[in-house]
């Protein structure tokens, strides 16, 4: 496969909230053995930095955010599998998850200064990476437009909804179903028209439709792919 320019073989995996992106990437690049790179950590890093330092939804401050970045050390460090978030010296995977964050990234990740600050660090840990999975949503067409494959990673909003709820151990009834679904979708909306590299597929990604596929096939598929097949 061919190499983005900064010498690694790049596979992007794009696509919207609750997709699957990430685990997906995680089991491609497992069964290629490539590192993986999730791009959503970063952005998930700068989401606790703003909300820790005190900002908040409607008031979040890019400059203010990159500052108190800086301070704290925020950066990914290679792993065994892939790249893990250090903050203050200390891993930092387990508190970018909490459920403050999740609802505050979205807004964070639009802001133009971030998402260039973001962008230069991906670059810049691929570098003299042999081969990496990076998923995102818009990796294949601003991070790395020269990536050797792009995906573009989708299923129906039930779907995804189903699946979140899945993920965090809550029950699937219709009634939760349909409120997540109409979450999914108005995220959808907000991504895709927001001025700052908007949710979009490039035009060269193979479009992945995960909404009937098991993800061992979903993985397949991907795998198969990479491999030429």
């Amino acid at each position: 496969m061919t190499t983005d320019r900064t010498g690694a073989v790049v596979i992007a995996i794009d696509g919207p909230a609750a997709s699957g992106k990430s685990s997906t990437a995680q089991a491609v690049a497992r069964a290629l053995g490539y590192a993986h790179l999730d791009s959503g950590a970063l952005y998930r890093g700068l989401t606790l930095c703003a909300l820790e330092g005190g900002q908040g939804s409607g008031r979040f401050d890019g400059a203010a955010i990159l500052a108190e970045a800086g301070r704290r050390a925020l950066e990914l460090r290679p792993g065994e599998t892939g790249f893990d978030l250090f903050l203050d010296g200390r891993t930092a995977e387990d508190r970018i998850r909490s459920a403050e964050v999740t609802a505050n990234v979205s807004e964070v990740s639009a802001l133009a200064p971030l998402r260039d600050w973001v962008n230069q660090r991906l670059r810049q840990v691929t570098r003299g990476v042999g081969g990496v999975v990076v998923d995102g949503r818009d990796i294949g067409t601003v991070v790395f437009p020269d990536a050797a494959l792009k995906v573009f990673l989708n299923a129906s909003p039930r779907a995804r909804a189903e699946r979140r709820l899945r993920q965090r151990g809550e029950p699937e009834d219709e009634a939760r179903v349909a409120e997540e679904a109409a979450r999914l979708e108005a995220r959808d909306r907000q991504d895709a028209a927001r001025p700052v590299a908007p949710l979009r597929a490039a035009p060269d990604a193979v479009l992945v439709d995960g909404t009937d596929l098991t993800f061992d096939e979903q993985v397949a598929r991907i795998v198969a792919l990479a491999r030429g097949g």
